[in-house]
């Protein structure tokens, strides 16, 4: 496995940080063991520090107006940057003008050039030949593997002995990495070995060892990649617990990954990541979301385990409307209900608790 961090990084969010369009930029201001982040690109909050932006607390990270500021602060503090990461997140994943010329810019500048969109760098011929001349590496994560890679479902899948625990959401781009990375961060403090199984690009940007980019794959490879990240995982470490990375959610229309999860990563119990303040599925006006105890019956429908945490995204609430919302919550649906940007996660190990002490990994 790759040594982390493998470089210092600046991230590319222009117009999008502090949005749902900027979550991968968002995920590495949280957490990165594979970079060293140096700065983030987006010139409407030029002169703030991005933890400030995001989580109104700092973490040492500022937000510049464009590279040729986010090159002179790395040499400011005699920290060279080695990479060039595209932080933005558009719905469809397409690579807007703007970054295609911030890319030549950092190419030009000698950096390395790591990209999750499905526009790939590697097959635009300008930007390629110049990567070559220069001689930095694209990366473009979201690019799937050859075919002749590609594994297809077993069912070795209930070899593995991990407890595993599904991270899923009630729609996509509500936080469900963030909460994913928090809850195995708590397990790791109380004793139990743990792992991220990611499943989408931003993940393997953080550093997450097992797992897929989901949404690159041929439909009849995912549910086989999903056992295989697993799998793999099981037979190198054999962690107590797994959690499962969901992707988009059960019944978004354009995103319904959630469903692949259940079926492939067969998990003991799910945690489910909610937006109280969101009245449509994300991107798609006039497509209501489905109400969160009817997606909490759908979860046991479909996989016949429960739902045992609910973990609230605070977006467009205060902490104290949060807190509300929290209570809201257990009221109405008998569990556990935590922001744990707000509170950290302890309350759902407490959750898993019952679960945890059957487990003999």
């Amino acid at each position: 496995m790759s040594e982390f961090p493998e470089g210092k990084a600046i991230v590319f969010c222009e117009g999008a940080f502090g949005t749902p369009n900027g979550k991968t930029a968002h995920g590495l201001v949280r957490r990165s063991e594979r970079y060293r982040v140096l700065s983030v690109i987006d010139s409407r909050h030029a002169g703030s520090d991005a933890g400030e932006v995001l989580d109104g607390k700092s973490v040492g990270i500022p937000v510049l107006a464009g590279l040729d500021d986010a090159l002179t602060e790395a040499g400011r503090g005699d920290c060279s940057a080695t990479h060039f990461v595209i932080g933005l997140a558009p719905d469809g994943g397409r690579l807007p003008d703007q970054a295609r010329e911030a890319v030549l810019d950092a190419i030009h500048a000698g950096l390395h050039v790591d990209s999750g969109l499905h526009d790939f760098l590697e097959e635009d011929q300008e930007i390629a030949l110049l990567a070559r001349d220069r001689g930095v590496r694209i990366r473009d994560v979201r690019k799937p593997p050859p075919r002749s890679k590609l594994h297809f479902f077993t069912g070795r899948i209930s070899e593995v002995g991990s407890f595993k625990v599904a991270l899923l959401g009630t729609d996509s781009a509500v936080g469900k990495r963030t909460t994913a990375w928090s809850l195995v961060d708590e397990l790791r403090k109380s004793g139990f070995g743990a792992e991220l199984i990611g499943t989408g690009q931003t993940a393997w940007m953080q550093g997450a060892r097992y797992g897929i980019v989901l949404d690159s794959l041929i439909n009849d490879f995912v549910a086989g990649e999903i056992e295989h990240a697993i799998l793999r995982c099981w037979e190198d470490v054999r962690p107590a617990v797994m959690v499962l990375e969901g992707q988009g959610s059960l019944m978004n229309p354009a995103y319904p990954g959630g469903m692949e999860l259940l079926a492939a990563g067969r998990p003991d119990v799910v945690v489910l990541q909610h937006a109280p303040t969101r009245k449509d599925y994300d991107g798609f006006p006039g497509h209501p979301i489905h109400p969160l105890e009817r997606q909490i019956d759908a979860v046991r429908i479909l996989s016949g385990k429960p739902v045992v945490a609910v973990t609230v995204n605070h977006e467009g609430l205060s902490r104290a409307e949060t807190a509300s919302e929290c209570a809201r919550i257990r009221e109405t649906t008998g569990l556990p209900a935590v922001d744990v940007l707000f509170e950290g996660a302890g309350a759902i190990v407490q959750a898993l608790q019952p679960y945890l002490e059957r487990t003999t990994v």
